[in-house]
Order: C-alpha cells, then sequence, then structure tokens
C-alpha cells in the first residue's frame, strides 16, 4: 500500500469527525458525510496499519496487520439486535494488530483506540474462551510461568493500568494462597494506555510514541502467545 503523506492530522480528523457523529448518529447524517469519514477517519486509519505494522513487524515478526475494515479496523457499525441503544454507529475508532491463525479476537493483539477525547493502547486479550480461561489460569499457577507472568505484571504496574475483575468467587481446583491467585479472577488479561490529550499523538510523533507503548508491553503479548498454545 503506497503511503503518500505521513499522519500529520490522523488523530485531529478522525477525533472531530467522531465527536460530530456523535451528535448526529443516524444513517442519513452518516450517508451524507461517507466522503469526509474516507478522507478523515478511513484512509488515515489504513496509513496507519501500514506504518504501525512495519514496526510491530521489528519485534513480532508474525503479526497481521491488514488495512482492511473488518480486519485491523473495526467496523463502524454497530450490532444492535442485542441492545436497547439502536443508534447505528460507534463513536470511536478501534485498530487491532494479532498473532495466530485463530480469528481476530480469538488471541492476543496490539490495540488502538479513539474517541472524541481519549484515546487508549492496548496489549492483551480482553476476554478468554472457556478453554483459554483454564490454559491462564493453569499458567499463572504453573511454578515457572507464573513467576515470568508475575514479573512482567510488576514491571507493567509501574507505568500502565490492566484490565478489571470479573469474578467474584475464587474458581475451585485452584490454590486460593498462591502468590497470583488475584489474577484467577480475570475472564481476561490485557494492559492499557489511555489518555485525554490528543494532542500527545498529533503530527508525526503518532508512530514512534505508539511503538514505544507497544513495545513496553509486548512481553505480556509474547507470554499470552506461549502459554495459550499459538507458537
Amino acid at each position: 500500500m503506497p503511503i503518500e503523506q505521513p499522519l500529520l492530522h490522523f488523530v485531529k480528523t478522525t477525533a472531530g469527525f467522531l465527536g460530530k457523529l456523535e451528535k448526529n448518529n443516524n444513517r442519513d447524517w452518516f450517508n451524507a458525510h461517507k466522503v469526509e469519514f474516507e478522507e478523515s477517519v478511513l484512509r488515515p486509519a489504513q496509513e496507519f496499519v501500514f506504518l504501525m505494522g512495519q514496526k510491530l513487524q521489528t519485534i513480532v515478526p508474525d503479526i497481521i496487520a491488514d488495512p482492511k475494515v473488518n480486519r485491523s479496523i473495526f467496523r463502524l457499525n454497530r450490532d444492535t439486535r442485542f441492545s436497547s441503544d439502536m443508534t447505528p454507529y460507534k463513536t470511536n475508532l478501534g485498530v487491532y494488530f494479532w498473532e495466530g491463525k485463530k480469528n481476530r479476537l480469538e488471541t492476543s493483539g496490539f490495540y488502538f483506540h479513539i474517541e472524541p477525547k481519549l484515546f487508549m493502547l492496548g496489549v492483551g486479550m480482553y476476554m478468554f474462551s472457556k478453554e483459554q480461561l483454564q490454559n491462564f489460569r493453569e499458567a499463572i499457577t504453573d511454578p515457572d510461568e507464573g513467576k515470568t507472568f508475575r514479573a512482567i505484571v510488576q514491571k507493567l504496574s509501574k507505568n500502565y493500568a490492566f484490565g478489571d475483575i470479573h469474578y467474584k468467587k475464587h474458581p475451585k481446583d485452584f490454590p486460593e494462597e498462591h502468590v497470583n491467585a488475584e489474577f484467577l479472577l480475570y475472564n481476561g488479561f490485557y494492559c492499557y494506555h489511555s489518555r485525554n490529550d490528543l494532542n500527545a499523538l498529533n503530527g508525526e510523533k503518532i508512530i514512534p510514541y505508539c511503538f514505544k507503548i507497544f513495545r513496553d508491553m509486548a512481553p505480556l503479548h509474547h507470554w499470552l502467545i506461549r502459554v495459550m498454545g499459538e507458537v
């Protein structure tokens, strides 16, 4: 995919469009502004996937960076079939880079997210399957893998946050007194960084800024890929 210009206005124009969509979340408005969406959101997002994918390949050679919608770029359309919120569009942009043979959200990856007044970067898995949850619990209570996991978490916790605990009850067949027992209550595990200052990503700073954080978080990705049997 040829790159014609750097990502000078990606965050500003994307956040601006999403802010307008938030106030006009209907199909008539979106269809009337589809060209603006393609120029302000979709095309720069594709450029970001291409450039960020190149950088990530230096630390995760098998990373998948596919600039198509419903691949690395999440669809803007909402699934309203089982929701009380019938607005047709999401008001955020999500981009995902993943590794492994499974479907996109069934394996660990690197996530980029923009809202009108917030951006977020994350690494890991939002939700485990039943089998993956079992693998995760066995790994964090394993003498060797559990020690590696704890070292990764302790280092990342100095600068980043983690997703929330999901379960209230401790799972049976796992030791409650284990040093990693608190993590047995998660149903997915990821690390993230978020800011309200969108100016941090303006201009050509966006690629090095995101890559530094992704590189910091990469040990968690490598650990998850290994214990989930993806490599």
